[in-house]
């Protein structure tokens, strides 16, 4: 049966299983929102790659018009969604029992309004493209009666402190302090630690390298410096030098999807285990003498305010096992 559309359709957590096109109006708490993440919160458990390929082909209209997944929404604004067929619960299953006990373990923090894991390296932030089950729908498979929303997102390969919302005000706040201009008070302030193959030199290098994101076939996203991109800011401090490699705290002031990576590889010194952007030759290297298996990158702080700046947050996640026992190989 095809669902009527029109400007006061709304849409239940239950449509998105099937049926047919419908409208969906923003709410004001959600305006500034981009659109590719807005429906990935409508369409839960649909793989990023199938909401761009929904946006480009004009299936996904706002305001009765065509959109880019960049688009910021409006409060107020209307949204079409196509009839998508996704897997229900009892078709996706549950998560393995491991990964259960691996996301409970790997809480660092919680009170009434957030949630943060360390997470682990080869998890993903959210399922899709092929990955039934990431760290948030872990996490609400453990806690189902729990309204749970990621904060923000970290790559699949990445390690480190990633939040979830609790409630919708705290989800709110905090997307708002992404949108300010960072470096302002009140935004976040983002720091990790990583190992770059080769000799940094002393002191801190900001490399202020503009990032286009493409997709190659089959929607894999591959990120370069071009002068038509986004503007990027990151800072690589040294903090020692090791088997001739260089240990470094990078903070970065733009949260451009691949930045540290992409900025690493743009000034010389590639992520250590970085297979995307990285070294192959240095990759072997490091894995055959020191065991680094993974990418070498750790989402280590982030600190932030809410209550409009009355309330600080300082979450730390510390450096995995893996990544201590390769540092102290190097020697």
């Amino acid at each position: 049966m095809t669902l009527p559309e029109g400007p006061n359709r709304t849409s239940r957590p239950e449509a998105e299983r099937g049926g047919g096109a419908h409208t969906v109006r923003v709410p004001e708490d959600r305006a500034g929102q981009r659109l590719d993440n807005f429906l990935l919160g409508q369409l839960k458990g649909a793989p990023r790659s199938l909401v761009y390929k929904l946006v480009r082909s004009g299936q996904v209209r706002v305001n009765g018009g065509r959109a880019k997944a960049e688009r910021k929404l409006e409060g107020g604004d209307e949204v079409r969604i196509p009839p998508v067929r996704l897997a229900g619960p009892e078709e996706k299953g549950a998560p393995a029992k491991g990964l259960l006990e691996a996301m409970e373990a790997s809480i660092v923090f919680e009170d009434a309004r957030l949630l943060v894991v360390n997470k682990p390296s080869g998890v993903a932030s959210h399922g899709g493209s092929g990955i039934s089950f990431g760290v948030i729908e872990t996490l609400r498979a453990l806690r189902p009666r729990e309204s749970l929303e990621l904060v923000h997102r970290l790559d699949r390969d990445t390690s480190g402190v990633l939040v979830v919302a609790k409630k919708r005000s705290a989800l709110s706040e905090l997307q708002a302090l992404m949108r300010e201009d960072h470096g302002h008070a009140g935004g976040i302030r983002k720091r990790y630690l990583a190992l770059l193959a080769g000799r940094m030199p002393d002191g801190t290098m900001s490399v202020d390298a503009p990032l286009h994101v493409g997709l190659r076939q089959g929607g894999e996203r591959h990120v370069q410096v071009s002068d038509g991109g986004k503007p990027s800011l990151s800072h690589f401090r040294l903090l020692e030098r090791r088997g001739g490699q260089s240990y470094c705290e990078v903070r970065i002031e733009t949260g451009r999807t691949h930045q540290i990576r992409v900025h690493a590889r743009h000034i010389g010194h590639p992520v250590a285990g970085d297979d995307k952007y990285g070294d192959p030759e240095a990759n072997a290297r490091l894995r055959r003498d020191i065991g680094l298996k993974r990418l070498f990158l750790h989402a280590a702080s982030l600190e932030f305010a809410l209550d409009a700046g009355k309330t600080p947050y300082v979450l730390s996640a510390p450096l995995p096992p893996e990544l201590l026992d390769a540092l102290d190989r190097l020697g």
